[in-house]
């Protein structure tokens, strides 16, 4: 008489399904947290540019001094879109522990 091994069980827990409030919340987190990594890569990116000179007639004057915190802006959003630099992943974590939603 052949041996028939009996069907694997899984006994890991099910998935709890989450509440659209919390849903809600944990969106609200990892929107906050690539919002502070795309304040901190615009700060960081202005002190990196900030001795920055570009010789005329291609850069320089009163012009590029006033958008260089709009062209940093721009490229820490880039940055953060493109996946961040991994500032994001962090903040959300501790911001999830500290709503008790880890």
């Amino acid at each position: 008489m052949a041996d028939i091994a009996a069907p694997a069980v899984n006994l890991a827990p099910a998935p709890v399904p989450m509440s659209a409030a919390e849903l809600a919340k944990r969106g609200q987190i990892a929107q906050t947290a690539k919002d502070f990594e795309g304040s901190f890569l615009t700060v960081m990116l202005g002190q990196m540019m900030k001795d920055v000179k570009v010789s005329e007639p291609f850069g320089g004057g009163e012009g590029e001094d006033m958008f260089k915190s709009f062209m940093n802006e721009a490229m820490a959003k880039q940055v953060v879109k493109s996946g961040g630099v991994g500032i994001a992943d962090d903040v959300a974590k501790e911001m999830l522990k500290l709503q008790g939603l880890s």
